[in-house]
């Protein structure tokens, strides 16, 4: 049935559906279409189409009067069929709305016959019973409470979790609600999550995204969730049976209501979000959006080849961050989960596909520029994932301030350096300054800003692990990867892990492997705890959680990827130690610092004996151009000073030869030092403490970093 003579939207340039007084306006971008119906479906999806005025501007609009909060609706476009144009119009197959604020029902997966109606994209197959409904929903806000944390950037610790596997296996948690976002939320979660110290949990995504067909054909599904199907819906199986039981309202309540939690506790929330691409992949793949509404408009083709994708993602598709309407779209999504579902900042995947123009990257990209200043989104912590798979991918450094970035070269160099070269007993060029670089924030990277070093070591997030790749123990018990489960022939997944197994692969029950193993994930979790910078940990990293070698366990919603919250002693003991190493940076703030060291006495005026950094040889002396030079250089000695009364100075010593040494604490005219943790223990636990004069010597084992406080 078609309903005739709905007048026009009193604001057409309102995108979505939303609820006012005796109805609803409605608003969609489709350019080049030549009609668009709203199409509205009752309970038992007899579908109602209303056809929309325009296209004002492109946007497609009307009031329609009787639309109310539940309402399942969706789109259909008709257009020309020009695919050597780019126009993929069929009016035939059920649009989701890209502004839905929820969505109901599955996408069919593609093992079903019936499913090759999405992918025959010229074809008279009405895909309405394949598709997700999307559904009119109130707006949140107001129902969350709790002001956002506001956490300083400098003191800021960041959890990279998944909220399904952070909980599925948690038993401290009611069987009902693991895996879902009220699991995240319940008091067990929470505990856990403040008394390791973190202060900012960082979601993987939590839009609405769908599995990729070969996934479907493999019996595996896609379980990071890199393949958004909406941009403002948050993903309903995530949700608790009940909150689905009451459609996508109770699903989006569910959200909020995590989020107020959290921030009850203190702990910031921040969404992993996918604006480069879409769930719609390759050129012939499915229909389910962008593409039967825009084509063109919507995502990057080839120059001179609007019959070509130009894919800068690996994923078949790319949003192009070249057209108005898609830099709207993401904007919209940024003010509404900030606005109106409360969370406190983005990470955002493969973020230089949003600033590429037609000539390459540029950091005063309209998008990088709206989302920088804009009095809401602006004001949350931005985190760019800086590279693409396009030319010129490789970004970091480069995003515009107040954005910080995921630092891979302080990944690599870590990894490099604690493993890898340790596996080879050293290397024969020097490592030592690259080492130092990364240790003290990264200048090179994020200094170079005007006014110079404005951004600060904070703009560096220092990682080791995350998501993508071997977890930490899988780091030190694995020289390769493992992932014949994902059924590619363990061709997937990279191959630059920099990992070492310290002479067996995978399990063992050797006790000096494993008690190396478990030191070298000690000493990464310190370099990335000490650093200058914005640490990240990985969900389970801080005991030791494995994969069993498969770094690209994207597809595995099992075993595979869920935490074990099983932990045997070792375990709980390296928990431990992350709890203190996260104690000490919070409580000493030279361990934080929020600017570039400067390497000089911070005021020449005072008889500080200390300079803000400085350098030193295992010998106590300061630092050589032939010692930084010097292949052989595998100790080094990190000095860190503030010019606050009260505050304490810290001594980073760092041993990353194959045997153990005898330094000397530099000598100077401070006060004296106590070892606070060594990465050597087993656990902090009942160590006593040792207090050094300047100038003593001290034994350091081998592969081992210690940290002194002077109080």
């Amino acid at each position: 049935m078609t309903i005739d003579g709905v007048v026009p939207s009193p604001t057409p340039h309102r995108l979505g559906v939303h609820t006012v007084d005796g109805g609803a306006v409605v608003g969609v971008y489709a350019g080049n279409a030549t009609a668009v119906d709203l199409c509205l479906f009752d309970n038992e999806d007899n579908e109602t189409r209303v056809a929309l005025h325009g296209p004002t501007a492109g946007v497609w609009h009307a009031f329609v009067p009787g639309i109310g909060e539940g309402q399942r609706y969706g789109f259909r476009a008709d257009g020309p069929w020009a695919p050597k144009k780019g126009h993929r119009y069929n009016s035939n197959k059920l649009l989701i709305d890209p502004y839905a604020r929820g969505l109901e029902g599955d996408l069919v997966p593609m093992t079903d016959d019936s499913a090759h109606a999405l992918l025959s994209n010229r074809d008279e197959a009405d895909t309405a019973p394949l598709v997700p409904k999307s559904v009119v929903t109130a707006e949140p806000g107001g129902s969350w409470q709790t002001p956002h944390p506001r956490i300083p950037w400098a003191d800021t610790v960041i959890y990279e979790l998944h909220v399904k596997g952070f909980t599925q296996q948690m038993q401290d948690i009611p069987k009902h609600l693991r895996g879902t976002y009220a699991g995240l939320a319940h008091p067990a979660s929470i505990e856990y999550l403040t008394n390791l110290g973190v202060t900012t949990v960082e979601l993987l995504p939590v839009h609405a995204f769908a599995s990729e067909p070969h996934l479907d054909q493999a019996g595996l599904s896609n379980y990071w969730g890199y393949s958004t199907m909406g941009f403002f819906a948050p993903h309903s199986p995530y949700a608790t049976e009940e909150a689905r039981s009451k459609g996508a309202q109770g699903v989006l309540d569910e959200f909020v209501g995590m989020v107020d939690l959290l921030h009850q506790a203190g702990l910031e929330v921040i969404l992993d979000v996918v604006y480069n691409h879409t769930a719609e992949a390759g050129w012939g793949d499915r229909v389910l959006s962008w593409r039967g509404l825009d084509n063109q408009g919507y995502y990057r083709s080839q120059p001179n080849s609007p019959g070509h994708y130009d894919d800068t993602t690996g994923t078949g598709n790319t949003l192009d961050f070249q057209n108005s309407r898609v830099v709207q779209m993401a904007m919209d999504s940024l003010r509404y989960w900030t606005q109106e579902v409360g969370v406190d900042g983005f990470r955002f995947d493969l973020a230089a596909t949003l600033g590429r123009t037609g000539h390459g990257f540029s950091t005063r990209h309209p998008f990088l520029v709206a989302a920088t200043m804009d009095s809401l989104v602006g004001g949350t912590k931005l985190i760019a994932e800086p590279w693409d798979v396009g030319m010129g991918g490789w970004q970091v450094g480069n995003f515009p301030a107040p954005m910080a970035e995921w630092n891979d070269r302080f990944r690599d160099k870590m990894r490099t350096f604690w493993l890898r070269d340790s596996a080879r007993g050293g290397r024969n060029h020097p490592t030592a300054p690259e080492l130092a670089t990364r240790l003290a924030g990264s200048a090179d990277l994020f200094g170079h800003t005007d006014p110079p070093l404005m951004r600060g070591p904070i703009a560096s997030v220092n990682f080791v692990t995350c998501h993508d790749g071997f977890t930490l123990h899988d780091l030190t018990a694995y020289n390769g990867k493992h992932n014949e489960a994902n059924g590619e022939d363990n061709r997937d997944g990279t191959d630059n892990n920099r990992s070492w197994n310290h002479g067996i692969e995978g399990h063992t029950d050797e006790v000096e492997v494993n008690m190396f193993r478990r030191r070298s994930m000690r000493n990464l979790l310190g370099s990335v705890l000490l650093s200058a910078g914005t640490p990240m940990v990985l969900a389970g990293d801080e005991f030791g959680n494995t994969q069993h070698g498969n770094n690209n366990a994207y597809c595995q919603d099992n075993e595979i990827s869920w935490l074990d919250w099983q932990l045997a002693p070792w375990q709980a003991d390296l928990r431990v130690s992350v709890q203190h190493l996260i104690a000490l940076r919070r409580e000493n703030r030279v361990l934080r610092p929020s600017e570039f060291y400067e390497g000089h006495d911070i005021n020449p005026d005072d008889d500080r004996p200390r300079a803000d950094s400085a350098w030193f040889t295992a010998d106590g002396e300061p630092e050589s151009e032939e010692w930084w030079e010097d292949p052989g250089t595998r100790v080094v000695q990190f000095m860190r000073s503030l010019s606050e009364e009260g505050e304490a100075d810290a001594l980073i010593v760092i041993n990353g030869s194959r045997d153990a040494v005898e330094i000397t604490i530099p000598a100077d005219e401070g006060g004296a030092w106590e070892l606070v943790w060594d990465s050597a223990w087993d656990s902090p636990v009942g160590i006593p403490v040792e207090t050094f004069q300047p100038g003593d010597k001290q034994s350091i084992e081998e592969l081992t970093t210690q940290v002194y406080l002077s109080r």
